[in-house]
């Protein structure tokens, strides 16, 4: 029985978000899909809804083209027109997953790492799922696959309550704080601080209120000198 392929060669990252902007955009504009290199490079290069935020060339997207159109992942043509050349994406064949993990994935390499349940709202343009429990069946097909996985599950942040997946076209996935949950570790570092710091003091105090009573009993009974001189001075 013939083993499956393996997945296709890593992506960089720039490859990478060149193939998650024609998912995108042949979705939510397919009046102007395939694309042509000046809006794919737009694409690229768009502030929101997309981490990390890239400024790259023309030239750059170019070259990076020509790297995924010799390995059948994009496609060229001149669509209805016949004059300018345009751009689609063949994404969901070449690694033999559904609409449903392409769309997942896509928002992955839009968006980067994100929980279940950001997946499956940044993703309802591309596709509809009815709840996260399906975002959630997908993303273990992608772990399991037989060519390979594509997603893994990142280990839970701090203070966070679920945990966020990451795609593998790029490479092995580095687990990166966000800035909310970078801000829960500080506070939980800076409350663990003080709490020693407040134990410290509350020692030494003990320490002083115990030396304060030691020499506040030694001097209730030690005679009173000045006391114990006066009748002699007055016998002289």
């Amino acid at each position: 029985m013939p083993q499956p392929a393996a997945n296709p060669p890593t992506l960089s990252v720039l490859q990478a978000r060149i193939l998650g902007v024609l998912i995108e955009k042949e979705k939510t504009t397919p009046d102007t899909y395939p694309l042509t290199l000046n809006s794919l490079t737009a694409g690229c290069n768009q502030k929101s809804a997309r981490d990390p935020v890239l400024n790259v060339a023309e030239s750059e997207v170019q070259a990076a083209l020509e790297e995924l159109r010799s390995r059948v992942l994009v496609l060229e043509t001149y669509g209805a027109s016949g004059r300018v050349l345009r751009y689609a994406q063949n994404f969901g064949k070449v690694y033999s997953v559904p609409a449903a993990s392409v769309a997942l994935l896509a928002t992955l390499m839009l968006r980067g790492a994100q929980t279940v349940s950001e997946l499956r709202a940044n993703s309802e343009r591309l596709y509809h799922f009815d709840d996260s429990s399906s975002v959630d069946a997908y993303l273990q097909e992608l772990t399991t696959r037989n060519a390979g996985p594509l997603v893994v599950r990142l280990p839970r942040q701090i203070g966070a309550r679920e945990h966020r997946w990451a795609h593998l076209l790029c490479g092995a996935a580095e687990p990166s704080l966000d800035p909310t949950a970078e801000l829960a570790a500080t506070s939980v570092d800076q409350q663990a601080e003080l709490v020693a710091r407040v134990s410290r003091l509350e020692d030494a105090v003990a320490e002083l209120r115990a030396l304060f009573a030691t020499l506040t009993a030694g001097r209730s009974t030690a005679p009173d000198l000045a006391e114990a001189d006066q009748p002699a001075r007055l016998n002289r």
